[in-house]
């Protein structure tokens, strides 16, 4: 009885050992996607001020595009958005 007694044991003792892991691994994880978030929301309203300038210097839409990631229609609101229409 004994034997069975200490088996258990320990596979609830390593059980919860790896429940504990996983804990500390999620919030490592929901950290690193917090930060990320900020890094995304920081540099948002520099690339559409970037958009809006390059547009107002001539830089097609298409291009933009092209370069910032965004595809031409979200290039094209921000730009509507700061009352430049389309070039292409």
């Amino acid at each position: 009885m004994t034997d069975e007694l200490e088996r258990t044991a320990t596979a609830y003792r390593a059980a919860v050992a790896e429940e504990t892991e996983a804990k500390a691994a999620l919030a490592a994880a929901k950290q690193r996607r917090d930060d990320a978030r900020k890094k995304v929301e920081d540099t948002r309203g520099p690339l559409a001020a970037a958009i809006v300038k390059e547009a107002r210097q001539g830089r097609k839409q298409a291009d933009i595009a092209r370069i910032s990631g965004y595809n031409r229609e979200n290039v094209r609101r921000i730009c509507r958005a700061a009352g430049i229409e389309p070039t292409d």
